[in-house]
């Protein structure tokens, strides 16, 4: 063993936040502050101090910048670093017996007890003289300087001066600090990896009826889904379409000779996964339309669907990456007893997986260099996750603006572990969490300390695939209230449309959550008069989004909290932002036939309120104002008009010339 590590005396452990164990990063979004403990502990009585080191992770070891930490009692420190740049950050900690801060606190003691302090005097100062021999240029002269008042006894005992104080914190003796291995990271997105609204629509849809809507005709769609406040167009596959075993509408297995198939099986003679439909446009197009969405305040987000058809150019070419069922056809995907004949899945698997790996890769590339920056990933959770954790890492170390969104409908732990390989964001479970006790449940599980670390959801009432039980039975106000929830539990929540601002509720058959005539096999063309109808929701789905761009509690998720109600038919929650200003509760009727009423209880401690004092909460809907008092009030919720309150909370604030007003 080295000498010298016997006298490392510190030892570091329990660093928090850390995903199991530190073998994944957390997330944040630039500006963020990332907060960060640890244990730092030694044997005797002696002080410590500690650091937090931090640097880009591109950034070679010895430039680690550093950060006192905080001691919080108990052996626990803290420290604060700013993610001020997109891209992955490195950090660590440095630990060490802090001599000098030790015969500091000595000293005092001593001062206050009237003892002698000559000797005391004389041994600062030799911890000081050696510090000056650490340090360089004017560091060096002032703490030779300090170190003669010392050793001259000419020096008031204490305080000591704030400068000796602090140069000494910066050149101390640090040869025996105990240095954390290994370090841990932190992945740090743009804003809309954390606060994004997203809506999705089908291109081909876009044209007139009996016409193939085109590129073009989506552009000319951008300023109604900007009036609604969205900032993402997600569009399904652009790609050709695969002919063979072409699927008819309602997922016929006999396609009609006008029937365009299924986005999803992709590629066919006219090109595969760098192709673009030739239906939909040029490039050009795609380029217009991009900087058309951009003046919009809209990014495009594509979908990523690693799939072929069975005429896929990859078919013929590289066989390899398929797997041979024992007749020797190649094997299509299956979720038994669903089959989908127009889809091969990739083996990933295949003795040429790293090929298949790099062209993958190769696509992804393709379309960022397109001006594409996020994709929504179809099903993930059918392929490696290794693959994933290499591709995310490949492409966010060029481009760390990218975002990736989770479409994993899977057990927990999957998904979970899709959310810690590097995807920004992920769908959940809200589609099918109806109750109280199961939202409260599930979004409380969500928004804990651990969970919010790596896993972003984002929510969707509806997708092309999912029409949930809860619309088709409970009508425009069920549309309405899951619309309310999505945007408030949220920071991140989407929609597809337009079948959900019209509040299309029909399944293809009883106890089926597939829609009737879905667009994923047919056309389904909407002008916009059609859009306009008075029945849409439009105009709430355009206050929903204006009231989250104007409260910064809606675009974050870690200040989620729920509230009792004495009716299970109610739920209530708040969020408030960062620096407690902007608190925003909610209540929603969660029965779409029936009024509910019922008396809600709120921590007013917690939310800035006073208790004797009364405040005002402002329906950032209706824009009704009510004076309320105390912790419990009572609340009435006609589904047929609005089935929720969406609440700005504002203090009662007195000013120096006597005037009230609410805050």
């Amino acid at each position: 063993m080295n000498s010298e590590d016997g006298r490392r005396r510190v030892v570091i452990e329990d660093p928090t936040p850390a995903i199991d164990g530190g073998r994944f990063p957390i997330k944040r979004t630039i500006g963020d502050l990332v907060t960060v403990e640890v244990d730092a502990f030694s044997d005797g009585h002696d002080l410590l101090s500690c650091a937090l080191l931090f640097r880009k992770e591109e950034e070679t070891a010895p430039n680690w910048r550093s950060v006192p930490m905080t001691a919080l009692g108990n052996d626990r420190w803290r420290g604060v670093f700013p993610a001020a740049e997109l891209g992955r950050y490195r950090y660590s900690f440095l630990a060490w017996v802090d001599a000098f801060r030790t015969w500091v606190r000595d000293l005092e003691k001593r001062v206050a007890a009237g003892q002698d302090c000559r000797v005391d005097f004389l041994i600062g100062a030799d911890f000081v003289e050696e510090a000056a021999r650490r340090a360089t240029g004017d560091d060096s002269t002032a703490l030779a300087r300090h170190a003669a008042v010392l050793r001259e006894g000419a020096v008031s005992p204490t305080p000591l001066p704030p400068d000796l104080l602090s140069l000494m914190a910066t050149h101390g003796d640090r040869r025996f600090a105990v240095h954390h291995d290994p370090g841990l990271a932190v992945v740090v997105d743009r804003e809309r990896a954390r606060f994004s609204t997203w809506y999705e629509l089908f291109p081909r849809s876009t044209g007139g009826p009996g016409r193939h809507g085109t590129l073009r005709d989506v552009a000319e769609r951008l300023p109604y889904v900007a009036a609604m406040g969205f900032d993402v167009l997600y569009l399904p596959p652009i790609h050709p379409i695969g002919h063979d075993h072409r699927k008819g509408r309602n997922n016929s297995v006999t396609a009609g000779p006008n029937d365009p198939g299924s986005p999803w099986a992709i590629g066919s003679s006219e090109g595969g996964h760098t192709g673009l439909h030739p239906a939909l446009g040029t490039f050009d197009d795609l380029h217009r339309l991009i900087q058309a969405a951009q003046e919009h305040s809209i990014e495009l987000a594509l979908d990523l669907a690693l799939q072929c058809s069975p005429d896929h150019p990859y078919v013929q070419q590289h066989p390899e990456w398929f797997r041979r069922r024992p007749d020797g056809t190649v094997q299509y995907a299956e979720n038994p007893p669903k089959k989908y004949e127009d889809i091969y899945p990739f083996d990933f698997e295949s003795e040429s997986f790293g090929e298949l790996w790099e062209e993958l890769r190769r696509v992804v590339l393709f379309w960022i260099e397109h001006g594409v920056r996020i994709f929504r990933v179809d099903n993930p959770h059918t392929k490696p996750f290794p693959f994933w954790e290499w591709l995310i890492g490949e492409i966010k170390r060029v481009y760390p603006d990218v975002i990736f969104l989770a479409e994993a409908f899977t057990r927990p732990k999957v998904m979970n572990r899709l959310a810690k390989l590097g995807f920004s964001q992920s769908y959940t479970y809200f589609t099918w969490r109806n109750t109280r006790e199961e939202l409260t449940r599930y979004f409380t599980d969500l928004a804990t300390p651990q969970m919010r670390e790596f896993f972003r959801p984002n929510l969707w009432p509806n997708t092309p695939d999912i029409l949930p039980e809860y619309l088709q039975l409970g009508g425009r106000p069920a549309f309405a209230a899951r619309l309310v929830m999505a945007a408030t539990l949220g920071a991140s929540y989407g929609i597809y449309g337009p079948a959900f601002e019209l509040c299309e509720n029909t399944p293809v058959a009883s106890g089926k959550e597939e829609y009737l005539d879905s667009e994923k096999y047919q056309h389904r063309p909407h002008t916009l008069d059609e859009l306009d109808r008075p029945e849409s929701l439009r105009r709430l789905i355009a206050r929903m989004n204006r009231v989250r761009r104007e409260n910064p509690a809606l675009q974050r998720d870690e200040a989620l909290r729920f509230h009792p109600v004495s009716n299970d038919q109610l739920i209530a929650y708040s969020k408030s932002s960062l620096d407690g200003n902007n608190v925003v509760l909610v209540i929603v009727n969660l029965d779409p036939h029936h009024a509910h009423s019922g008396w809600v209880e709120l921590p007013l401690g917690e939310l800035g309120l006073a208790a004797d004092q009364p405040y005002q909460v402002h329906d950032l809907l209706s824009d009704a104002r009510y004076l309320w008092h105390g912790a419990r009030n009572f609340v009435e919720l006609h589904p047929e008009v609005v089935p929720a309150h969406l609440f700005r909370l504002r203090r009662r604030v007195r000013t120096e010339r006597d005037f009230e007003y609410f805050l």
